[in-house]
């Protein structure tokens, strides 16, 4: 394979880019046109979404990794080298997205022209535009015959005060204007501010790990070049590497001689540890040190669920396919933990629901890994008021993220819990609906605003305990699928929290105690009394399954005991004889339940404690 020369490109014509949008309107078909206008791909009618590699994204038809590619586009006679990231649209990965940006100038904002602006559309936005981007507004799907730019491009102008002119209209399915997009690339984005003869400094944007060469770094220089064979140092770790391999990804990997400051590429140097290859991390030449770029603030989990091996002898093979799926997918936080009825395990942290799945799902395809996750939580926190535990735990406010921990409501000065800022798209006639919704889910409405005559902008602040596991479905089965959501973190706020606890026959069981708003305890209790009934085996004696808070009982279920038909053999006879026979079984019984302990299955616990997707 020849080896490509790299210092053809200076640094002026070199533009960085990202392509950013709602969930569906063309990210990925628009990449693939790109890749194509530019040579980098033949043109085949195969090349549906080439940069989403992974099963799972084939699979669900979305986008889960920002995927970079090199591409070489000649315009008025210059050759200029575009590197474009294709990025996720779904709110659980704005993390990518966010981390994306940090390695652009610029962004190409895709709207699509059937279904206008939606709320991810505005997230976006304010990503790039807070990272003081460039933005080219592009309308896709002008090819449908429902399409309305008109509508869309006004709707943009509203929103976020880009001139109608300004727009591209495209159609990125039938590759109708898109060397207009590549002309606006380059005239519109600021090439990278750096210098070739400054020291090395190159930033880690994203990282994979590959069996036989180890951590492969895909990285963004700030400044100097790298070639094979140079020492370099990570700020992070302090470790020394030697390069073995550089190169540009063409939307696969081209080994080039050298790298210079403003490209983007990957990097192969030995790095054999999962965890040495940090996301947001600097690397420089050794002995010439620079002060470490700012990096990445680390993605802050919104949802919790306890992953176990589904047999503990599979413990060490779980451990390793999580390091390394967590490498790739650094979003995800890990915390050893482990619980009476499913053994040692972890807890580890999402940014969504969606992210949650896709996770699993990847443990399984790619690493064969089949494992227990429990139902989700969310990160509580108490304000502790007793002297005692503020010593204990050196400090007056604690998170409980394990219902365990939950500290008794007489040491405790006010429960806190997670909020999120809400922003649902809609169009005018589901507002009714929807509102009524948001009104059950404890919301709290902050503001409306029309976009224009047919469509409006909801914001609310929820507890996000309330949307963690169906909101997005109820809100989506309201509006048949029209309206859009996103969210972002919006701190912690008092609440009124209790422990549930589940007793079986007056025995707490401590993995089935949840944290619950008061409101909804009734409701919840009686629901998982329901669940165990139908999940625990019956006995010879009566159990009865009850949800407790403190010491008052809210909720019952009793699972009857097997019995004996004792009065088979009378036949006819005094009354007498049967009630007879009937008293002896009960006293029996009653004996049986005072010495009879309820062991409740490991299966039955995974029934109860596993998410419910057939709600």
């Amino acid at each position: 394979q020849e080896k490509l020369d790299m210092s053809t490109y200076p640094v002026e014509s070199i533009r960085n880019f990202s392509i950013i949008a709602h969930v569906d309107h063309g990210k990925s078909t628009l990449a693939d046109r790109l890749l194509e206008i530019t040579g980098t791909i033949a043109k085949t009618d195969r090349n549906k979404q080439v940069l989403d590699k992974l099963q799972v994204e084939r699979e669900r038809g979305i986008t889960v990794k920002a995927q970079s590619a090199s591409l070489f586009y000649n315009h008025k006679g210059v050759n200029y080298l575009l590197n474009l990231i294709d990025t996720p649209g779904h709110v659980d990965f704005s993390y990518e997205v966010s981390r994306s940006l940090s390695a652009c100038q610029g962004v190409i904002l895709v709207v699509d022209a059937n279904e206008g602006i939606q709320a991810q559309t505005v997230a976006n936005f304010y990503l790039a535009f807070e990272a003081q981007l460039a933005i080219i507004p592009v309308i896709n799907k002008i090819d449908l015959k429902n399409a309305d730019p008109e509508r869309v491009e006004k709707q943009i102008e509203k929103l976020f005060d880009i001139p109608i002119d300004e727009c591209v209209r495209i159609s990125a399915k039938q590759g109708t204007n898109i060397e207009k997009v590549l002309q606006k690339v380059i005239e519109k984005i600021p090439p990278p501010q750096c210098n070739t003869a400054d020291p090395l400094k190159a930033l880690v944007f994203d990282s994979t790990f590959d069996h036989y060469r180890g951590v492969i770094a895909n990285i963004a220089l700030f400044g100097g070049e790298i070639e094979k064979g140079h020492k370099i140092v990570s700020a992070h770790t302090k470790k020394r590497y030697d390069v073995n391999e550089v190169g540009i990804l063409t939307p696969n990997e081209q080994p080039t001689h050298k790298l210079y400051a403003g490209q983007v590429g990957y990097l192969i140097a030995g790095m054999k540890e999962v965890t040495e290859a940090q996301i947001g991390d600097t690397l420089f030449l050794y002995k010439q040190p620079v002060e470490p770029l700012p990096g990445f603030k680390s993605a802050k989990p919104m949802v919790f669920a306890g992953m176990y091996p589904v047999d503990q002898t599979e413990y060490n093979n779980l451990k390793s396919a999580l390091e390394r799926l967590t490498l790739n997918d650094s979003s995800v936080t890990v915390h050893r933990d482990s619980s009476l009825a499913l053994g040692a395990g972890w807890r580890l942290g999402f940014l969504g629901l969606l992210h949650m799945e896709v996770f699993n799902q990847r443990l399984e395809q790619e690493y064969n890994m089949s494992v227990i996750l429990t139902a989700p939580t969310v990160p509580y926190k108490a304000v502790l008021s007793s002297a005692k535990l503020i010593k204990e735990y050196g400090k007056a406010e604690i998170t409980i993220i394990n219902p365990a921990q939950f500290p008794d409501k007489l040491s405790v000065s006010e429960y806190l819990e997670p909020t999120v800022l809400g922003t649902i798209v809609t169009p005018h006639e589901y507002i009714g609906k929807i509102i009524v919704l948001c009104q059950d889910r404890r919301a709290v409405q902050k503001d409306m605003l029309y976009i224009d005559e047919h469509r409006v902008m909801l914001k609310y602040l929820f507890p996000l305990n309330e949307i963690v596991v169906d909101f997005y479905d109820a809100l989506k089965s309201l509006s048949s699928g029209y309206a859009s959501f996103d969210y972002e973190d919006a701190g912690y706020q008092a609440a009124d929290l209790i422990k549930m606890d589940i007793l079986l026959n007056g025995n707490p069981v401590e993995e089935l105690a949840t944290i619950t708003h008061n409101d909804k305890a009734y409701a919840t209790g009686k629901f998982m009394c329901e669940r165990l009934k139908d999940a625990i085996p019956r006995q010879l004696f009566e159990i009865a399954i009850q949800a407790a808070i403190g010491k008052k009982i809210i909720a019952r279920e009793t699972l009857k005991a097997y019995r004996k038909n004792v009065v088979a053999k009378c036949y006819g006879g005094d009354i007498t004889r049967r009630m007879k026979l009937l008293k002896r079984q009960a006293e029996g019984k009653k004996l049986m339940r005072k010495i009879g302990n309820v062991e409740v299955p490991r299966d039955a616990f995974i029934r109860v404690l596993k998410r419910q997707t057939d709600k």
